[in-house]
């Protein structure tokens, strides 16, 4: 069992905060020594590198998440362009450490306007530097995170009985709980939700649900749906941000909670749910970090759709295709799912979470939710 939640207040405490991984950026000062080391042999300078391709990506059905696989590609400076590249990616490198030496962080957008100062070395899109950041995750097995950088969104709002300690921008520790201590829209989690950054003190609760979309959140707190089953609400925004995903994998792993996944009835959104799940294809090798395979999916199903009689609309030629594609995505390869994209291919359906409001607004709290979670088992 999770510890039983201590008496929560939102005041400072006297215990140090955890420090930030000593070893974070020793990986990117090694990548520079190997290429100086290259130079001063009089060699031409090469990384080597996992390749992010669809042909080196396989779905590990024992840990239920994508994988990279062992291909392996180099980056020479032997041509104009890849020269370009490794000049680019050690400007990174300087500018990452630059930043941890002044203690300060930087968006990925940020980044990308820095670069407009670095001469020949500048990103031509945004979409150039992201990608190099990604290539700096897999060479040196650090997160983004480690490295300061963080996106503009962002991640997502917590809500329920679970009392945290979180280090603040002035390495204050405070401590408070996610339903006492916090306004109507709930904990909003930092881009950072490491150890270092936040730390689990207790909670009573005995579940997670994962919510697409924040007027459903809306809906559950104001109806008391935290309180009364004991459940953690957390508000994915839509397609989750990689800090929301990592926050549900530690509190799988930590907390051993369940965690279950509510959202629209649509192809899109069982792509929410795979995400939260078994990982992104883009983020493959952050998979071990990102993915909570044990999530379950809540809803809403095509069988949701019509048990309960739900207000729905027509699928489109897009989401027909989308469902195609997902009859051979591995990551639905179950039965149960199979038979569930099967179904809303032959009906032409879907379904929003708030069409549950056809029954009136209590509907979704007081029996859809209660018989969903207790055929699953959990609540």
């Amino acid at each position: 069992m999770p510890p039983k939640r201590a008496g929560a207040s939102a005041k400072r405490t006297d215990e140090p905060a955890a420090p930030v991984r000593a070893d974070a950026l020793t990986p990117t000062v090694d990548l520079a020594r190997q290429i100086y080391d290259q130079l001063r042999r009089g060699e031409i300078p090469r990384m080597r590198l996992p390749l992010r391709t669809k042909q080196n990506l396989a779905f590990q059905s024992r840990d239920g998440v994508w994988r990279l696989g062992k291909a392996m590609g180099t980056r020479s400076a032997r041509k104009l362009d890849g020269a370009l590249m490794l000049l680019r990616t050690f400007c990174v490198v300087d500018f990452i450490n630059e930043m941890a030496a002044d203690q300060k962080t930087s968006t990925l957008r940020e980044l990308y306007y820095i670069s407009e100062g670095w001469d020949d070395a500048k990103f031509h899109s945004e979409d150039e530097s992201n990608l190099l950041i990604e290539d700096l995750e897999v060479m040196c097995e650090r997160l983004r995170e480690d490295f300061r950088l963080h996106p503009e969104e962002n991640g997502a709002s917590v809500i329920g009985d679970l009392t945290l300690k979180e280090k603040n921008r002035k390495g204050l520790v405070k401590r408070f709980n996610c339903r006492d201590d916090v306004g109507d829209g709930g904990y909003a989690l930092p881009f950072n939700v490491e150890k270092e950054k936040i730390e689990f003190v207790g909670t009573n609760a005995k579940f997670v649900i994962a919510i697409e979309c924040g007027g459903m959140v809306d809906r559950l707190a104001e109806n008391g749906f935290d309180e009364k089953h004991d459940a953690l609400l957390v508000h994915l925004k839509g397609q989750p941000a990689r800090s929301t995903r990592r926050f549900l994998r530690r509190i799988s792993d930590e907390l051993k909670l369940p965690v279950v996944v509510f959202t629209d009835g649509d192809p899109w959104s069982f792509r929410i749910f795979a995400s939260v799940a078994y990982g992104a294809i883009k983020t493959a090798h952050l998979s071990s970090y990102l993915a909570t395979p044990a999530a379950e999916f809540l809803g809403v199903t095509a069988s949701d759709i019509e048990n309960y009689d739900l207000p729905s609309d027509k699928l489109s030629e897009q989401d027909v295709r989308a469902l195609q594609t997902e009859l051979t995505d591995p990551r639905f390869a179950t039965a149960e799912w199979r038979a569930e994209i099967e179904l809303m291919l032959r009906n032409g359906k879907k379904a929003e979470q708030q069409s549950l409001a056809k029954y009136g607004l209590n509907y979704v709290t007081d029996r859809y939710l209660p018989e969903k979670l207790a055929s699953m088992g959990i609540g």
